[in-house]
Formats: C-alpha cells, structure tokens, sequence
C-alpha cells in the first residue's frame, strides 16, 4: 500500500487487522478448492462445497460490514444475508469476474440500503430532539468497561472507538470506498467494478473521505 499520512495510519492500526484474509485469492485455474469451482459444486448440489465457502468468507465480510456500519450485531446479519442472496443466485454467476469482488458487491449493497434505512429512521425520529435531556443523555450514553487498564491500552481502546465513530459518520459515498481500498486494500480498479463508479470518482471521494477523517481525528493524532 502507499505511504499513509499520520491519519490513515491511525485508521489502519486502529481497525486492526484481521482483514489479510479478505485479500486471499483462492480462484487458482484447476484447483477444486478455488471459489469458482466451489460455486460450481454449489450449483450442482454439493452442500459442503457452499459450507466451504461461508467458512471461508464469513469472517472477513461481517469484519468489513462492521467497518461500514460500526455494529457488530447487524453486521452478523447482514454477513448471513449476504450468503443467502449468493446462493439465490448461484446459477447467475459468471466466472469473468473475481469472485471476491462478486460478494463484497453483495455485502456493500445491503450495507448501504441498511445505512438508507437509518437514515430514514433518524428523519422519522426528528421530533424525538424535544424530549427531556435526562431521557437523551440516558439513550446516549455509553457505559465504559470498568476494568483496570493500562494507559497504553486504553489510549489504543479510545483510539479505535474514535476511528470507528469517525468512520461510521461519513457519509456512505464516502465511507463505502475508504474501507474498500484503506482497510480491504482493494485497488481503485476493483472498487471501481464493485461499486460501477469512475475510477476518477472513487480516487476523488477517497481523497474527501480522508480528508474529512483527518477533520475528525485531529485531537488523536
């Protein structure tokens, strides 16, 4: 990867990272445990070839769902929807593409119709403003683990509760293509495809994202 301003580092470090495995490429020409023929053991039946690839990407997409959505249970959700849509169209898949970028094109698309429904939540919601301040700072608050910590630790702890609120604030045309290439490590080529946007459009939003993110995260840099 590119060398990272002070910013993007904070964001790579922070986020960790457990997402070595989204990068793997397993579609080697003639293997049967690549995951083109995986999906075609699906298409013909064979259970353990589909249980092989949930496996094998079911880590790694709830990872970057939570990423996008900064909520770990709705990520586990939505990582399960997302095989159940591959495996409603496993017969439409065509080969001539990469695999991976095929589900994360999955998982991207019911992240951001989840961060569209929230949205709409929040505009419903409006009026919810007028309650007692007792009644919001109690739905606002966030009760931190008790637990000793070192300062160290909980520097670190604090440093990625920030990067994923900031994260998490951005708007989805923004947020989406960041974690693709910053965190996933896609290239600008790949988020081009999964999201059908110019590749001169996602450097450009990427651009902004960070930008923004250095905006967001100054006080821990």
């Amino acid at each position: 990867m590119s060398t990272f301003s002070s910013a993007e580092s904070l964001l790579l470090i922070s986020l960790d990272c457990d997402t070595s495995a989204t990068r793997t490429t397993h579609a080697i020409s003639g293997d049967p445990q690549s995951d083109h023929n995986l999906l075609a053991r699906t298409c013909a039946g064979d259970e353990a070839a589909f249980a092989e690839i949930v496996a094998r990407y079911r880590n790694p997409l709830t990872n970057y769902i939570h990423r996008l959505l900064n909520d770990y249970d709705t990520a586990i959700d939505l990582a399960q929807e997302t095989f159940v849509r591959l495996y409603g169209a496993r017969d439409r898949y065509h080969t001539g593409y990469a695999f991976s970028t095929y589900i994360y094109r999955i998982a991207t698309n019911l992240a951001i119709s989840e961060m569209r429904k929230r949205r709409r939540r929040k505009l419903v919601s409006f009026a919810s403003i007028f309650k007692s301040k007792e009644d919001h700072d109690a739905r606002e608050f966030d009760p931190p683990d008790e637990r000793p910590l070192a300062d160290s630790e909980l520097i670190g702890r604090e440093q990625q509760q920030a990067v994923r609120r900031a994260i998490a604030s951005l708007p989805a045309n923004y947020r989406v293509p960041i974690v693709l290439r910053d965190i996933e490590e896609l290239s600008y080529e790949e988020i081009s495809n999964m999201l059908a946007v110019s590749e001169g459009t996602i450097k450009s939003r990427i651009s902004r994202a960070r930008g923004l993110l250095r905006q967001k995260l100054h006080g821990y840099l």
